[in-house]
């Protein structure tokens, strides 16, 4: 009876998967940069991407259900503890452009929380601005390093409660024609208005559309806690493909019917989110309401992100080191259990992908836009890592590896569907390299496709360097490890 009622139904599994992945900033990226025409092509990315990538994850969180490290268990378990250990500092290094936006991302929601408008970010220099930020990033860095939770707690209130307003969004722009006499812009259902056109700036922006819909591998612990893995967990994947795909089909339709897709603001992707509800508030007669509520909510969200994710993936990485990769000095742990040695690595990382695109990036709206592309471009790379654990899965020999729910019993079908996400995702990483809404060939032009560039290969590049450290100090102290190839 106990096993049974804390079993999880395909629906639970839905909903659960459903609020991790997604967000509305998501449809407000994707309509910033393709404008109606990306109905089309989350159309495409679900039904070719998301779905299989989902489902792979199903397999192979059923298969590794004793595994409490992810991906890089998988890894470990279908390569090797090299690859591991590099999947493991993969997850960690690209959350460094996510922790370097976030102090950014403070500042605009109480700019917005403030004064209701955009301006508090939007006309600073960033040569002023960004110092602000890092003072902001030490600040929190700081406080978790005192291992303070409660922010965190806060901030997952405030994260629900965002997600409940976007939901509320879509619901009250669509109704607002019917119930008011709102102003909205009559949506063009045509095919010109509808079908991209796949060139080259249309590649340029997949790398957005994938950093939508990963981070779906959260879930993989769940699929052993269901009642049924064979038939829920495709079930609850489906299910949470179709309610992803709803919202952000029914969410660009609304941003269709609010911002004219023909005119689309240059500073959508900043103050996108802040512009829909403060027009919200105005179709129903609630002044700035609604906006007010949005920020501060948002806010206390963005606080709480960069405070988990200065904590959480350092812990995957450093918490159970394996001593051939990780030098000893950065598991020192101070009195509050915080990884001390890390933290300033982090603090250094973080600190220069701050300050330095400020030297050549002349205003805060092309800054924030760079660094949201960047993150496109290096967050989606540990997806790569779950790709490459499924094909190294329908490699093995037959009967090696056990599981209660499979994508496909198929192991040539299998692989060349990790194979497509894989080339897809790396693809898509590449051409997010190219600015996009800069003039090309400009002086800032070459100045942000060469930190693109350099950010990806430097961060990795990094995870390469620490093996032979560890191996030079951690000898020097008294302990004896394999090379970075063992």
């Amino acid at each position: 009876m106990e096993t049974n009622q804390k079993k999880l139904t395909w629906y639970n599994l839905a909903l659960m998967a459903f609020v991790s992945v997604w967000g509305f900033g998501n449809v407000v990226n994707g309509y910033a940069t393709q404008g109606m025409q990306v109905v089309i092509s989350w159309i495409l990315m679900f039904s070719l991407y998301f779905v299989p990538y989902a489902l792979m994850v199903g397999e192979m969180g059923s298969t590794f259900k004793d595994s409490s490290g992810g991906v890089s268990s998988w890894i470990k378990v279908t390569v090797g503890p090299t690859c591991a250990y590099l999947a493991g500092w993969t997850y960690w290094v690209v959350h460094i452009p996510y922790l370097a936006q976030k102090p950014q991302g403070i500042m605009i929601a109480l700019g917005w929380a403030i004064n209701q408008n955009g301006t508090l970010v939007k006309n600073m220099d960033p040569k002023m601005l960004q110092p602000i930020c890092l003072v902001i990033f030490l600040l929190f860095l700081w406080i978790s390093s005192r291992g303070v939770n409660s922010i965190k707690k806060i901030g997952a209130v405030a994260g629900s409660s965002m997600f409940i307003m976007s939901l509320l969004y879509i619901l009250l722009v669509i109704a607002a024609p019917a119930i008011t006499n709102a102003h909205t812009f009559k949506l063009d259902f045509s095919w010109n208005s509808l079908v991209p056109n796949f060139d080259f700036s249309y590649l340029t922006s997949l790398a957005i559309l994938v950093f939508a819909v990963g981070g779906c591998e959260k879930i993989a612990p769940y699929v052993n806690d269901m009642k049924d893995p064979a038939k829920g967990f495709p079930k609850g994947m489906i299910a949470l493909a179709i309610m992803v795909a709803t919202t952000a089909l029914l969410g660009t339709l609304s941003m269709g019917m609010m911002f004219d897709p023909n005119n689309i603001p240059e500073d959508l992707m900043m103050n996108g989110a802040y512009y829909s509800f403060q027009k919200l508030g105005e179709y129903y007669g609630v002044g700035n309401f609604f906006l007010i509520v949005y920020a501060i909510a948002n806010s206390l969200a963005q606080v709480s992100a960069l405070a988990f994710s200065i904590d959480a993936p350092l812990k995957v990485l450093l918490g159970d080191a394996d001593k051939r990769y990780v030098p000893k000095s950065l598991t020192k742990v101070n009195k509050n259990g915080t990884l001390i040695n890390g933290y300033k690595m982090t603090a250094v990382l973080v600190g220069a992908l701050i300050l330095i695109p400020a030297l050549g990036i002349g205003n805060m709206n092309s800054l924030f836009t760079w660094l949201l592309r960047l993150n496109a471009v290096v967050m989606p790379l540990r997806y790569l890592w779950v790709f490459a654990a499924y094909m190294a899965l329908k490699k093995a020999v037959k009967g090696k590896f056990e599981s209660t729910y499979q994508f496909t019993k198929n192991k040539a079908f299998g692989f060349l569907m990790g194979l497509w996400c894989f080339g897809f995702t790396a693809f898509a990483c590449v051409m997010g390299m190219f600015p996009k809404g800069v003039e090309t060939f400009t002086k800032e032009w070459y100045f942000q496709i060469t930190l693109n560039i350099l950010t990806p290969f430097v961060l990795l590049g990094l995870g390469l360097i620490l093996p032979l450290i560890a191996k030079k100090t951690n000898k020097l102290s008294g302990e004896t490890h394999d090379s970075l190839g063992a």
